[in-house]
């Protein structure tokens, strides 16, 4: 959607022009699926796609939101001593809970705002569209009412409107992802001490082909916070042998002389402790340029995902098995939270289209429904679009 039908709409809705646009990516995590609520390492990207929001401050204390995605919600409009999360508000309780974390941080947020949002990241394929609408508003906040916000912070703020204000009990790589990202770089991340470091993604000759089942997951549903809970198990057990702090402060070679009682948490635990290592591993396979191991690391993490960590599915898996098969493919996984959403497959220029044609066509026999396939771009971070204020 263009800057000018944005404006026409915030126009219409809200009676005034705008005076602000600011955007938040959405992000693929390319490696380290589920550690980094383990302590472990992460390699995301963020893309070009993702949300778009448009606003100008108010002279009262009313906030008002007007989703082009949820136009049926129609204006939500609460004021700012009425921010508790609300079921009836849907998607706007992401944008509450930033307002309020940010103003229980101590931020002076005194007035209140007319908001419009638009986005391009499907919903609920796992590419962050919860985390990208949080950071979106933050730097909208940040901006608008001269908050001068450290992005770490507003990375970390994010979260806890996710952990505190909608219930999930998820890690902090998607934010971090989506405040930190940078053009044409992956993003290393320690999750246990948040040091991270940018990686080129030189991928020439390849493309990032992402795959959405166009089967909705709503992690607040999944069986998310079950996996965690059960990760937490797994390291009080192993605690009585040695303590650490997280799973992805373990080794393979020291989980291996430990034996256990429950299969179910070890297989949790051999789960996050080796996509730890493969996070690693699959860092320095690019930096040395051998995109072949990269690939070969990318299905080792799938596998383990489907045996080990139980949460991809026959959509999932359909999908990347069939990437396997296809000629020209590095490699292929689930990406996000799992239970539905999207996978990631890397493949030769020259082959896509032949790709997206047969994984579709095998896709579309298997479960029923069409796949949707998008080419994934690396771009920057949350951030001001520059614009002429109004």
């Amino acid at each position: 959607m263009t800057d000018q039908t944005l404006e026409e709409q915030f126009e219409q809705r809200f009676g005034l022009p705008s005076t602000h646009r600011f955007f938040a990516p959405g992000r693929i995590n390319l490696i380290g699926e589920h550690t980094d609520y383990n302590g472990g390492h992460v390699f995301p990207c963020a893309l070009t796609f993702g949300t778009h929001a448009i606003a100008r401050k108010r002279d009262d204390q009313r906030f008002r939101f007007y989703s082009l995605n949820f136009e049926q919600d129609g204006i939500i409009e609460v004021a700012l001593d009425e921010l508790a999360y609300d079921a009836t508000h849907g998607w706007a309780n992401y944008a509450k809970g930033m307002i309020t974390v940010l103003q229980e941080a101590g931020y002076r947020i005194d007035t209140g705002c007319d908001i419009l949002i638009q986005g391009d990241i499907p919903n609920g394929a796992g590419l962050s569209s919860s985390a990208s609408l949080e950071l979106v508003i933050g730097v909208l906040l940040d901006r608008l009412y001269g908050l001068e916000i450290p992005r770490l912070d507003l990375v970390r703020f994010g979260q806890q409107v996710e952990n505190r204000y909608i219930g999930v009990n998820s890690g902090i790589m998607d934010q971090f992802a989506i405040g930190m990202g940078k053009a044409g770089a992956g993003l290393l991340l320690d999750c246990e001490t948040l040091d991270y470091t940018y990686a080129p993604l030189d991928l020439t000759g390849y493309t990032i082909i992402i795959m959405n089942t166009n089967k909705r997951r709503e992690l607040a549903d999944s069986k998310y916070n079950e996996r965690r809970a059960e990760c937490e198990a797994a390291l009080a057990y192993l605690n009585q042998f040695t303590p650490r702090e997280a799973l992805g402060q373990w080794t393979t070679s020291e989980f291996a002389k430990v034996a256990w009682e429950e299969e179910i948490l070890m297989r949790r635990a051999r789960h996050a402790i080796s996509e730890n290592e493969r996070t690693l591993q699959a860092l320095a396979a690019l930096e040395a340029g051998e995109l072949t191991t990269f690939g070969q690391l990318m299905n080792a993490s799938h596998v383990s995902l489907r045996e080990d960590y139980e949460v991809t599915g026959i959509e999932l898996d359909t999908l990347v098995e069939a990437a396997w098969e296809q000629p020209g493919v590095l490699g292929a996984r689930m990406t996000g939270a799992g239970f539905g959403g999207c996978a990631i497959a890397i493949v030769e220029d020259e082959v896509v289209d032949a790709f997206k044609q047969s994984v579709g066509e095998h896709y579309e026999a298997r479960i029923g429904y069409p796949a949707t396939f998008y080419t994934a771009t690396v771009g920057d971070g949350a951030r001001e679009i520059e614009r002429e204020v109004i």
